[in-house]
């Protein structure tokens, strides 16, 4: 593992692409701080730059350096998900522009794939990831389901032996309102 940690590493920082198993689905995945990096994934999803995506971290004490202010219920909520869960915070910042949407919230989840956050710790920094597909289609539950002209996009792709999602599906999507409050986006 490690071997292939140093590998993606090196890309990420270089300012690559790589196609890599998350705690959900296979992810398209960038270093989430590098905006031309974030642009060539919009540009292999066939997405419209607006349209904002997740970011990964390793763990929720790297949140302040990516979030102005975290509210206080974040705190009650981020390490207890019974599934994978992205929450939506409020004052993005850090982080490539095209990354934060066009409200300022920035999407954020702590991975519990391995892989990942060894990866997250080794470039210390978050790391963009959005579906392996193009825009419009279905989400890949499984990397065969992949196609072949998203693989082909990619400047790497991580060994299939480094997935262990159980889950299959998107995460779960919450988006705090206030320090006290929050609505389910996806279940």
């Amino acid at each position: 593992m490690e071997a292939e940690i140093e590998k993606c590493a090196e890309l990420l920082l270089q300012g690559k692409v790589i196609l890599y198993p998350t705690d959900t689905i296979w992810g398209l995945g960038c270093d989430a701080t590098n905006e031309e990096a974030v642009k060539r994934v919009f540009a292999i999803k066939q997405r419209i730059e607006g349209k904002s995506m997740l970011v990964l971290l390793d763990k929720s004490d790297r949140l302040p350096l990516y979030v102005k202010r975290i509210p206080l219920i974040a705190w009650d909520l981020i390490n207890e998900p019974s599934r994978p869960t992205t929450f939506i915070y409020p004052e993005g910042y850090n982080i490539a522009p095209s990354v934060v949407s066009n409200d300022g919230t920035l999407a954020i989840r702590i991975v519990r794939n391995l892989f990942c956050q060894k990866l997250i710790a080794r470039i210390d920094r978050p790391i963009v990831s959005t579906s392996a597909n193009i825009s419009g289609m279905p989400a890949p539950q499984l990397f065969s389901d992949i196609t072949p002209q998203v693989k082909s996009l990619v400047d790497h792709i991580v060994p299939e032996t480094f997935a262990d999602s159980t889950d299959y599906k998107p995460s779960r999507l919450i988006k705090f309102i206030d320090d006290y409050n929050f609505v389910v986006v996806r279940e």
